[in-house]
Order: structure tokens, then sequence, then C-alpha cells
């Protein structure tokens, strides 16, 4: 199942980021594709925004992980653009950010192959002209039903 929009400036994109964070009630592993400056990092701060959190949010990265707690969930947000190899994720601590119930936000995922379970959600954002065009592909019955939930937001909204 899929899903394309076509966004036009931060404010857009950080609203559709809110109805995705709006829509993801449960745990699972969000993967972000896209070039440097594609609005990887803004569509997170949407996201987070549409879940209730209302501080900074920085990008990964550096750190490679900042974790949120919102309501009582635990959200990671990674970003392996600057990992050597995907063995390093050990170094983080990626085997208690993998417990059941964990939302994990990974941009350059393919940097983490062979570690990195399977993405529930694809997010790969592309530039089109002045704005961007993002592609939502569910990948698994929990990606997809997060899909359906995100455009039932959509429609409301």
């Amino acid at each position: 199942m899929t899903l394309e929009r076509y966004v036009e400036g931060e404010a857009a994109m950080v609203a559709l980021g809110a109805g995705l964070g709006r829509a993801a009630t449960g745990g699972g592993w969000i993967y972000l594709h896209g070039d440097l400056g594609a609005g990887k990092t803004t569509l997170v701060r949407g996201l987070l925004r549409g879940m209730g959190h209302s501080g900074a949010v920085k990008s990964p990265t550096y750190t490679l992980v900042e974790p949120y707690e919102l309501a009582g969930r635990a959200v990671y947000h990674l970003d392996l653009y600057r990992l050597g190899d995907p063995e390093e994720l050990e170094w983080i601590g990626i085997r208690e950010i993998f417990a059941p119930g964990h939302l994990c936000l990974v941009e350059w995922p393919e940097r983490g192959r062979g570690v990195l379970p399977e993405a529930d959600l694809l997010l790969d954002l592309e530039y089109a002209g002045a704005g961007r065009r993002i592609r939502a592909e569910g990948r698994t019955a929990r990606g997809c039903a997060l899909l359906v939930a995100w455009l039932g937001a959509e429609a409301h909204s």
C-alpha cells in the first residue's frame, strides 16, 4: 500500500508529519530516505509534535540517536548518516531500542542494513520543483495500518 503527497515549505512538511504522528499509536519502524536537505528531520519534527512533543527536535547526526518519552511511549529518532559500519549500532544499544512497543524513526537506514529490522513504513522524500514529493509505503501489516490511520486523520483535518 502506498500514499504520495506533495508539500511545499517547511510548515507544510511539519503539518504532514504531525498528521502521521497523530496516527502513530503503536510501535514500529519508520524509515526515511532522501538526499541531504530533503526534509527528513523536518518531517520527524512534525511527527513528534503530532505526538505531543513541544520541545526542541534536533537532528541526531552526531549523536546517532535522540530518545523521547511521550505519554509513556518510547520514541527514538536515529540518524545513521555518519555510521561507519552497521555493527556500530550495537555500541548505541540498538537491542534496547528494538523492544516491542517502541517507535523508531530512522534516517539513512541503508547504513544500518543487516542489523536493522524490516521497515513497517518507508518514507521517500525527494526534491520536486519548489517542494518535496513524499512517497509512503507500508511494508508490513503494521505499516499498512498506519497508512490507513494517517489517511483517515488527513480526511478529518
